[in-house]
């Protein structure tokens, strides 16, 4: 039986890029839940919620996140530090939040790790980009609303000359805009899209640490969603949906038990909960 059927033990000297999802450490995979508790060594970014990091003990893991302006490990230490535990012949966990191959730099570490002749195996997972919106009332798909979903990086790599989102054919292709990693440029890209001829009245919302305890909305449109993001206080990391979809969540977010004991109004009022 190989390391890759369900139950097997994981083959030594294998690396994981296993996506934790949004935070809850309920809607991990099974698979990522097995292979957290069976690997050698775990490395993990900051994006997986607390919860999750506390299932993994200390002596077995390894903080290898980022922050925006703080502390952070290069990525080229990463992929050494991937290369050295998998040829030391251990199973390597490499957990990032939501999915990682959606903007988690997946795609880079697999070639790395080909390129240094390392076995791995890609466990996807619930992305953050569709998970977020979703436990916050706003399908990013609607019937009524949006048949097209574009997903977007809010933070490129800074070494770019120039960035390559094109904020003018986003405006005019329709659609839900997702933007990851976005809190800090969103008045940037909410006036670029004004700029490029999008509604200022378009709605938006802001999801902060979608299921986590400390889970915060902010909601308004193009125009509003700067001083929105401000009163309630939305830090990283969040997404922003862009489109009529986030208009929506006003219409369940009363019955929304996502939401019971968790976020907040654009007045940073405690939102509606069911009883």
């Amino acid at each position: 039986m190989s390391g890759t059927e369900y139950g097997a033990e994981p083959d030594a000297g294998t690396v994981y890029l296993v996506g934790s999802g949004p935070g809850d450490p309920e809607l991990l995979t099974c698979k990522a839940r097995r292979l957290l508790e069976e690997a050698d060594f775990v490395l993990h970014d900051k994006l997986p919620g607390p919860k999750i990091i506390d299932l993994l003990p200390d002596d077995r893991r390894k903080d290898v996140g980022k922050r925006a302006h703080g502390d952070r490990t290069p990525q080229s230490e990463i992929n050494e530090l991937l290369v050295e535990h998998a040829r030391d012949g251990q199973s390597v966990v490499r957990l990032k939040g939501g999915d990682s191959f959606v903007f988690g730099r997946g795609g880079e570490e697999a070639e790395y790790l080909a390129t240094h002749d390392v076995p791995f195996e890609v466990v996807p997972a619930v992305t953050s980009a569709v998970a977020a919106p979703a436990v916050a009332g706003i399908p990013v798909t609607h019937r009524d609303h949006a048949s097209s979903v574009s997903f977007v990086t809010g933070h490129e790599d800074p070494t770019k000359p120039e960035s390559t989102v094109n904020w003018k054919a986003l405006a005019e292709t329709g659609g839900t805009i997702v933007v990851l990693m976005g809190v800090t440029r969103l008045p940037d890209y909410t006036d670029a899209l004004c700029e490029a001829g999008m509604n200022a009245e378009t709605p938006v919302a802001l999801v902060e640490r979608a299921t986590w305890p400390n889970q915060q909305v902010a909601t308004g449109t193009l125009e509003t969603i700067v001083e929105a993001r401000d009163t309630v206080g939305i830090e990283p990391p969040a997404i922003t949906v862009i489109g009529d979809v986030a208009g929506t969540r006003d219409s369940v977010v009363e019955f929304l038990a996502n939401e019971s004991g968790v976020g907040a109004g654009t007045d940073g009022s405690a939102p509606a909960t069911r009883e």
